[in-house]
């Protein structure tokens, strides 16, 4: 399939990721009476990524996340000449998904983006006020993990069709650790998209949220490059074979 119509795939896949999840951590978390709670938001990133699996794996392998892209380069399942494309693809996707997310939630009456609107960040805008080293090691450790299952999911000797579902849950698990935390990023572009309108503190602490990311992405690819790793075709055309 033509490299357009991937990273078009990309686009809508990342901004209903940013979209959804965030959307569900500003619109509906602390809602009087009924609201989903750090639990409902973690499920809501997990069902984003699991719902899109099946709608755009089969089209671009739904990374919808530049530590993913760079993750899968590592581990030799993506091309280096597609990285570029597909990074900015998904951070526009980020921005247009916080961009409506914005529209949505400025609506409301006595809205403000001093509640972070989804922001990731360390220090004393860490929801726990958790340091910047443990922000930075739970965001890499965290991404390792994440690539190790879409790797092992993924993978041709794995069960056929499972693979949305096992990555949905992980990053699911991911956000019920973390959330305390970081508020979760494990993803530059989810990061990117709400720091972009809060601005501020949110845009000078996004570095932590492109550099520990990546480097968790890029550690995982080489561990499961190392121990697990057999030929595989390419991460797209997996999905599209695990389709049930």
């Amino acid at each position: 399939m033509h490299l357009s119509k991937r990273v078009t795939a990309e686009f809508f896949g990342t901004f209903w990721l940013v979209f959804g999840g965030c959307g569900s951590a500003v619109l509906a978390a602390a809602f009087p009476g009924l609201g989903i709670g750090f639990v409902g938001v973690a499920l809501a990133f997990g069902l984003t990524v699991l719902t899109m699996a099946f709608a755009i794996g089969h089209v671009s392998g739904c990374h919808l996340n530049p530590a993913v892209s760079i993750g899968l380069f590592t581990a030799k399942r993506f091309p280096a000449s597609e990285l570029l494309p597909y990074i900015i693809a998904q951070v526009l996707g980020a921005i247009a998904g916080s961009g409506v997310l914005y529209m949505i939630a400025s609506g409301k009456p006595g809205f403000s983006l001093a509640g972070g609107f989804a922001s990731n960040g360390y220090a004393d805008h860490s929801p726990g006020d958790y340091s910047l080293l443990a922000c930075f090691v739970a965001e890499v450790v965290l991404t390792a993990f994440f690539l190790l299952v879409i790797l092992g999911s993924t993978d041709e000797r794995a069960p056929k069709g499972f693979a949305p579902i096992a990555i949905g849950l992980c990053l699911t698990l991911i956000h019920l650790i973390s959330i305390p935390v970081t508020n979760t990023s494990v993803n530059p572009a989810r990061s990117t998209g709400p720091a972009i309108f809060v601005g501020g503190w949110a845009l000078s602490q996004l570095w932590l949220f492109w550099v520990a990311p990546i480097l968790g992405a890029v550690i995982g690819g080489l561990i499961s490059t190392a121990f697990f790793s057999a030929p595989q075709p390419p991460i797209r055309e997996e999905m599209a074979r695990d389709r049930p």
